[in-house]
């Protein structure tokens, strides 16, 4: 346990002090190893290297495409065409709220949370650079908009985190409405009150919007640019979105058809197509091997011998089963980096003792499902696998912008699953 404890410390630190989780996830895995008697070779050419390339497979495409769809988005102007539509329907000092509508709206209907972050930055970068806001709110708000409630708690998301649950639950993704749609409150309410109370601290003492440094195309005054109408620039997003919940598409075709809607309807700027593809197709490579180096570390905690130890101990740790359920899979998505795959070892190893926990203490199979869901959310440390995209793709650092989402994405989350927690035990579903 000691090892899993440092390892992790460790690599939570070197992140936030903005050394690369390229190398150091690979270093505490190595660490973890050796102070638990593993072979420290065979761990990373084995266990590590599995989960990175695992990893990899499964979501190289959907990182390319999405890198590209974004970028492409940014470079026709589609982005600012949108962006400028959102600040008219929303009002002036808004934009917090409209790129954390943004980003809830499409997280909840479907879309990936990375597809998410690459479509919605070139919108949100701009409705923040037209509003003069610190560009380091923009984690925490994409955080909170998608990382959160439309993740975890709203009912019938289509998220995997509300997903995984039914297949151990015999649930379905409705489950427990009543808690459903409270931690949701929680969770949006509580986040932007706390973005805008940061907003108006960070402008009060001169921390105002600043162009991004690496990124040429960003840096270029473009305010009276001519841009396609916001009809037109709002039709890729549609299409991703429609191919993805109503046609049932594959998350990769409808990427695709996504990213040939744009150019087709921005056809006179061509010339602006290799160039995007190429800055996306680069960015993708970047962003995927930071997650997937997060990812490689939780699959070597998963070997330690300990790991068992510390499952026995959570079942343990109060008479409350829902207690033990919400700490485990909190506490395996903290240590994983990931929702999904915290919780998916969590249920995958204590899922049947929490089934007939359900049965012998008459609390509804519905509750235990929307409290693991609550509970994924609740864990975005500074390992997070989809946190370091985020951070990866809008080019700043965790230093810079962690704290606003250590609150807007932990702390408001747990207040939210210890309410949850509090409604299952007394038999509000």
């Amino acid at each position: 346990m000691i090892s899993i404890l440092i390892g992790l410390v460790m690599l939570m630190a070197l992140a936030y002090l903005g050394w690369s989780i390229i190398w150091v996830a690979p270093l505490a895995a190595g660490v973890v190893a050796l102070l638990s008697g593993l072979d420290v070779f065979d761990t990373y050419t084995g266990p590590y290297m599995e989960g990175l390339v695992e990893f990899v497979k499964s979501w190289f495409p959907i990182f390319l495409l999405g890198a590209v769809f974004g970028k492409l988005m940014e470079k026709t102007g589609a982005a600012k065409s949108v962006a400028k539509k959102v600040t008219q329907l929303i009002g002036k000092k808004r934009a917090v709220l409209g790129v954390l509508i943004a980003a809830a709206v499409l997280t909840y209907g479907g879309v990936s949370l990375f597809v998410v972050v690459f479509a919605i930055y070139p919108i949100a970068l701009e409705l923040f650079r037209e509003e003069n806001i610190s560009r380091k709110l923009l984690v925490p708000t994409f955080a909170l908009g998608a990382f959160t409630f439309t993740m975890t708690s709203v009912p019938g998301t289509p998220q995997i985190q509300n997903l995984i649950p039914m297949e151990h639950f015999d649930t379905t993704p409705m489950a427990a409405p009543i808690i459903g749609i409270v931690t949701t409150l929680i969770m949006a309410v509580g986040g932007y009150f706390w973005l805008a109370y940061r907003t108006k601290k960070l402008s009060a003492r001169g921390d105002v919007f600043t162009e991004p440094t690496e990124d040429e195309a960003t840096t270029e005054d473009t305010t009276d640019e001519k841009v396609p109408h916001w009809v037109l620039s709002l039709l890729p997003l549609l299409v991703v979105v429609v191919l993805l919940n109503v046609v049932k598409m594959e998350a990769l075709w409808s990427l695709l058809i996504g990213v040939l809607s744009i150019m087709v309807l921005n056809a006179k700027d061509y010339k602006k197509f290799i160039p995007s593809i190429n800055a996306g197709s680069k960015g993708s490579v970047m962003a995927i091997l930071n997650t997937s180096a997060a990812v490689g570390f939780g699959a070597v905690i998963a070997i330690v011998p300990a790991f068992e130890d510390i499952t026995s101990w959570l079942l343990n740790v109060s008479d409350n089963p829902l207690v033990a359920e919400g700490l485990a899979v909190q506490i395996m998505a903290i240590i994983t980096g990931s929702a999904s795959g915290g919780m998916g070892i969590a249920l995958g190893t204590l899922g049947d003792t929490f089934v007939k926990l359900s049965q012998t203490t008459g609390i509804s199979p519905e509750v235990f499902h929307r409290i693991a869901a609550v509970a994924s959310g609740a864990s975005i440390f500074p390992n997070n696998g989809a946190l370091l995209t985020l951070v990866s793709v809008t080019g700043l650092s965790l230093r810079e912008t962690y704290k606003d989402v250590f609150i807007v994405a932990f702390i408001i989350p747990t207040i939210a699953l210890l309410v949850g927690i509090m409604m299952g035990a007394i038999g509000l579903v």
